[in-house]
């Protein structure tokens, strides 16, 4: 086996890197605008429908696609052909009609903003990505499965090494039309219809600046969709015009090296849209950054030590207002000694000193808890005892909060 080229090696690497760029950037959208509650939105389920198609067409097509393109053979039988291509052409349809969902909702929120609320509610949402998917099967698999795309009924079979969609006059006819063409010239009527209504707004905008505001970050997020319709039609008009060429004259009559470069120009398109969400719309570059550097967990968690520094700076400050207004305890006890507690120690038993209780254990316990317990729990004391211990008349006279 000869070894590859340098011709062919630039070839493998830009397509691997291709492939790469659809799965991974497409991938990313998804995480962002599920992790983010920003940018969860009516608006962005047809950008999540549109990435989930992407992602789909990086996985299930553009490998076989590869493959088929550098070894110029297909390996994988007829019936895997039919599967192959139509995968291909229900993901391309329906990156296509998201991007024309995508248009027509951002041309409701710029022209009628007041009545978008009521005009794209979640039902209609629902309907439109199920007529999206409806319309992609029937052009796809319903079509080449049936024959409806085929030139002759004996071609189908006859070059197995071969695997393209296959043109008529009529499915290349309906399809560019369906596919392509009729939603291009509505993208482009929405979107002028948009920017006429953006430079007249731009001329009032000293007038109201909640208005201005909001109309600004509308105007954005419709220059980013214009980008990437810019993009599409890049990437997806040669594509279409070779393919209804193709209908009307035969596969003989196109190169396959430009089927080649204008196919994969247009699969190019589906690694480009993760790249200018991140580039041209600040919502989606603000949640790609906190997705991979994870700054609202460091910055909520310096907010929360924050916090908690000031609640305990605030009930230290609280403690020790509170202290200097309380009084210093006092207590008084037989042997006429005279003890003040710590400042904020007032729901606190006091502390006697040791030498209160260091000379004669027995007279202290008699002062604090009166001649009637000591009697008691002690029995009748000698004359010795009594005679030293305090009269209940000098008991009665002690303060009641010294005892």
């Amino acid at each position: 086996m000869a070894s590859p080229s340098p011709s062919e090696i630039t070839i493998i690497l830009v397509l691997v890197v291709l492939i790469c760029i659809t799965i991974a950037g497409n991938v990313i959208v998804c995480l962002a605008v599920g992790l983010n509650r920003r940018l969860r939105s009516l608006t962005n389920c047809f950008i999540v429908s549109l990435a989930i198609t992407d992602l789909l067409l990086g996985l299930l097509v553009l490998p076989f696609s590869a493959m088929y393109q550098l070894s110029s053979t297909w390996r994988f039988g007829q019936i895997f052909c039919n599967i192959y291509t139509s995968l291909d052409v229900m993901l391309c349809t329906a990156s296509i009609l998201n991007l024309f969902m995508i248009s027509l909702d951002r041309y409701c929120a710029v022209t009628d903003p007041l009545r978008y609320p009521v005009l794209v509610t979640p039902v209609r949402v629902a309907i439109s990505l199920v007529l999206i998917w409806v319309i992609s099967i029937t052009l796809s698999f319903l079509s080449i499965h049936l024959g409806w795309n085929s030139r002759n009924k004996t071609s189908n079979g006859n070059d197995t090494a071969k695997c393209k969609v296959q043109v008529n006059e009529v499915y290349g006819l309906v399809d560019g039309l369906v596919t392509f063409y009729l939603p291009l010239l509505i993208m482009c009527i929405t979107y002028y219809r948009i920017f006429k209504i953006a430079r007249e707004q731009a001329k009032r905008i000293n007038h109201s600046s909640a208005w201005n505001a909001v109309t600004i970050k509308e105007h954005k997020a419709t220059v980013t969709l214009a980008a990437v319709m810019g993009a599409f039609i890049i990437c997806w008009f040669p594509y279409f015009t070779v393919f209804v060429y193709r209908g009307l004259r035969g596969d003989e009559a196109i190169n396959e090296v430009i089927e080649a470069i204008v196919l994969w120009l247009g699969y190019a398109n589906s690694a480009l849209n993760p790249i200018l969400y991140a580039a041209l719309n600040r919502d989606f570059r603000t949640a790609y950054k906190q997705l991979f550097c994870c700054r609202p967990n460091s910055h909520n968690f310096h907010d929360s030590s924050l916090r908690s520094t000031n609640s305990q700076m605030s009930r230290s400050q609280s403690r020790n207002h509170t202290g200097q207004e309380e009084k210093p305890l006092k207590l008084q006890v037989w042997c006429r000694t005279e003890v003040k507690a710590p400042q904020g120690a007032a729901d606190r038993k006091p502390a006697l000193p040791r030498t209160l209780c260091s000379d004669d254990l027995l007279s202290c316990c008699k002062s604090l808890w009166g001649l009637q317990f000591l009697r008691r729990h002690l029995g009748a004391p000698g004359e010795q005892q009594l005679r030293d211990s305090p009269s209940e008349e000098a008991m009665r006279t002690l303060p009641s909060r010294g005892l």
